[in-house]
Formats: C-alpha cells, sequence, structure tokens
C-alpha cells in the first residue's frame, strides 16, 4: 500500500473556499468587516483604530491642548529688545547722515538691553522704556500710525 502525505498547503484557512483566509465568502464583499476606510474610527471618542494612531501620531493627538477662552484671539505681534537691536545692529540698521537708521514696521520694540548708538528707529509700537533709553543715548522714534476703520452708523427707518 503506496501512502501520499497530504501537502500542508491544503490545510490553509480558507483553502478551497476560494476566500483568501477571510472565513466565509460574504464576510469579505462590503466594507463591514474592514471598520471603514482610511482614518475613519479614530475619533476621539473612538477606541476603533487607536493603537494605529498612537503609533503614527504619538500620545498626543487626543485630548485637550492648552486654554482657549471664549473669542479671544491670540496676540501675533512680533516683539524684539532694543539690546537685540544693539547686538545685531549690522543686520537692522544701516547709516545714515544722523545715525543708524533702524526699519521695522511690523515690530513692537522692548526696553530690554542697553543702547549704545544714536538710532533712529521705525517700527510699529514702543515700550516707555525703550523710547526713553533709545531718546537718553541720542536717538530718535518714529512710530507708524495705526488706521483706525470707522463703519457709518446706517438705521432703517420706512418714514424716512
Amino acid at each position: 500500500m503506496k501512502v501520499v502525505k497530504r501537502k500542508k498547503s491544503s490545510r490553509y484557512k480558507g483553502r478551497g473556499m476560494g476566500t483568501a483566509g477571510t472565513g466565509a465568502r460574504k464576510n469579505k464583499r462590503g466594507s463591514g468587516c474592514r471598520g471603514g476606510i482610511g482614518m475613519s474610527g479614530t475619533g476621539k471618542r473612538a477606541d476603533h483604530k487607536k493603537t494605529l494612531i498612537q503609533k503614527l501620531y504619538g500620545h498626543n493627538y487626543f485630548g485637550k491642548k492648552g486654554i482657549t477662552r471664549g473669542n479671544n484671539k491670540r496676540d501675533t505681534r512680533q516683539r524684539i529688545n532694543i539690546g537685540e537691536i544693539q547686538e545685531k545692529i549690522e543686520k537692522f540698521g544701516q547709516k545714515g547722515k544722523e545715525g543708524i537708521e533702524v526699519s521695522l514696521p511690523n515690530y513692537k520694540i522692548l526696553g530690554k538691553g542697553e543702547v549704545k548708538d544714536k538710532l533712529i528707529v521705525t517700527c510699529l509700537e514702543i515700550s516707555k522704556s525703550a523710547k526713553e533709553r533709545i531718546e537718553k543715548a541720542g536717538g530718535t522714534v518714529i512710530v507708524k500710525e495705526k488706521k483706525k476703520i470707522e463703519t457709518p452708523l446706517v438705521t432703517f427707518n420706512k418714514k424716512e
């Protein structure tokens, strides 16, 4: 009697059913067993794909970050100290007739540091201490005027 050993591949899950290991044929027809496409099921209340998200994006993906109150908007003005301007004078200033002209139209200048040179500073805003120190060194400050946009008051009266 001749014994033929059965191949191992014939014992694989789903072999002979044409399902490639997904169980019954109906299981892989829709996207029901997949759990959605892409990032679906990754919301903050979901646990569905949490391990995948934490692996990709770290543990800071979920939860609140920082404090925001009401409709307050963050102050995005750029600020610079006069000490920093003095240190990097070649970057910010150009030599003029009366002194070194520094043009920083989008900056608020703060008063930390020392001023040694005569500076002519053009800026958006300046603190009191910064203005005092620049003028004490013999310089001048030109503050850019902010234009206020006023909307006219419109009234709707049927009689007029």
